[in-house]
């Protein structure tokens, strides 16, 4: 007799369950753990956020076909949701109605993976053993084993700190009380604590440009709101995006949208402010920048400068990270900022997320390390193809199934240098991720390289 393969799946956000759902539809058992006292307990926390793409790229294929004969409706492919809507609407029925229900476990974070009878530094005959899972539910430490494990537990409770060097700016921890991270709800149910403040918002990306749009809104409503942008760099241009260029319209119209802003002093900006010392001055606080050289007088402070994936509980795993992003390898020169500045990344799957632990994968927002350009459809081809490695079908393992919309958008706004690796966006009608790539394949080269 064949034994049912078991695969642990740590996250049920909606890369976690749609991992869950191409796990069974191959005849696989999912086990899906969850720290949040429900599904999707990260997105829950933003969930008065627009997401910039449509619903036609956030439903995966596999759950879709199990949501069909619950009588569940699809929602109109072309319209946005938000965080709420889309837990609403697709993941709690995925969770609660169909097939994966009796395979989702929620307040049970998990602390440590290992393998049975072998530590991080026995070899021989490691790949043969089941991998267990020790995690907490409340009720004590549970210990669960399994033949393969999907780690999709994403980045969103390890945030990126103030400090511009990548640590906690001196004081911020002691500050605790009047710093946010992340993207607080700042016209709903979060408004008393921002309405009337003076609210400065550090960082330059998405998260950032919605706060500060929302603070901008709210101080129409209640005008002594003073929005106040923290910029480490020198070109706020950056953080403007592509407008009309940029395929996920959404996006694009939140960048325009917020140039308008700070074009007609709405958002009043810093530029060049690295966070260095944070300190409360009775009920405000005081932030410095450039050891203490410029200093703000502020009442609320959101740090909205990104993620990091946590490892801790994989110590006794063989995993290989890049140094930089923090991604698995392969992934790294596909999505490091450093080296491709174009927000499009090609499909990827099981190749480039496996592990030297055989059987081990990472997926979803994890996999980017500290890279800011996931796209939750890219999680969905990665956890298709980690489940037909699995399965043993490397056929389907290898093969690209969708192709993703691009963003026709570099991150600079100025004209590019000469030896800029994008040299700006692809011409219409052009299948290339930018100018370059364009140009390299016009003269009968396979790409500039660049993604």
């Amino acid at each position: 007799m064949v034994t049912q393969r078991t695969v642990a799946i740590v996250g049920a956000g909606p890369v976690g369950l749609a991992a869950a759902a191409h796990v069974l539809e191959r005849g696989m058992k999912p086990i899906v753990l969850e720290a949040g006292e429900n599904v999707a307990h990260a997105m829950r926390q933003w969930g008065h956020v627009q997401m910039f793409s449509p619903w036609e790229y956030n439903i995966d294929r596999a759950a879709e076909r199990l949501l069909r004969p619950t009588g569940w409706n699809s929602p109109a492919p072309q319209q946005y949701p938000t965080g709420a809507e889309l837990v609403e609407r697709y993941l709690e029925p995925l969770a609660t109605k169909t097939a994966l229900a009796g395979h989702i476990k929620t307040s049970s974070r998990v602390t440590d993976i290992s393998r049975v009878g072998f530590d991080k530094l026995k070899s021989q005959g490691r790949e043969n053993a089941p991998f267990e899972i020790r995690y907490r539910n409340g009720k004590g430490p549970e210990v669960l084993r399994a033949d393969a494990v999907i780690d999709v537990s994403g980045t969103w409770h390890s945030p990126n700190p103030a400090g511009a060097n990548g640590l906690p700016a001196i004081g911020e921890r002691a500050a605790a009380g009047r710093i946010a991270y992340g993207m607080p709800d700042v016209l709903g149910k979060e408004r008393a604590r921002y309405a009337g403040k003076t609210v400065a918002v550090l960082g330059a990306g998405h998260s950032a440009i919605g706060t500060l749009i929302d603070l901008a809104r709210l101080a129409e409503r209640e005008p002594a709101t003073r929005p106040l942008w923290l910029l480490r760099g020198s070109d706020p241009a950056k953080a403007f995006g592509g407008g009309a260029n940029d395929k996920l319209a959404a996006r694009g119209e939140l960048g325009s949208a917020f140039a308008r802003l700070v074009a007609d002093g709405r958002i009043r900006l810093e530029r060049e402010f690295r966070v260095s010392h944070i300190a409360l001055d009775g009920s405000r606080l005081i932030v410095g920048a450039d050891a203490g050289e410029r200093q703000l007088t502020i009442d609320e402070l959101i740090v909205a400068t990104g993620f990091r994936p946590d490892f801790d509980f994989l110590r006794e795993l063989r995993i290989e990270l890049d140094p930089v992003v923090e991604s698995p390898v392969p992934l790294a020169p596909l999505i490091d900022p450093n080296l491709h500045s174009c927000g499009t990344v090609r499909p990827h799957g099981a190749r480039e997320l496996a592990q030297p632990e055989p059987g081990f994968y990472f997926a979803g927002m994890k996999s980017y390390g500290r890279a800011p350009t996931f796209l939750m459809l890219t999680g969905y081809e990665q956890v298709r193809s980690i489940a037909a490695d699995i399965a043993g079908d490397r056929e389907a393992a290898g093969r690209v199934e969708l192709m993703l919309p691009e963003t026709g958008v570099c991150s600079r706004a100025a004209a590019p240098s000469a030896n800029a690796c994008c040299g700006g966006p692809a011409p219409a009608q052009v299948d290339a991720c930018c100018a370059d790539d364009a140009k390299a394949k016009q003269q009968g080269k396979a790409g500039c390289g660049c993604g």
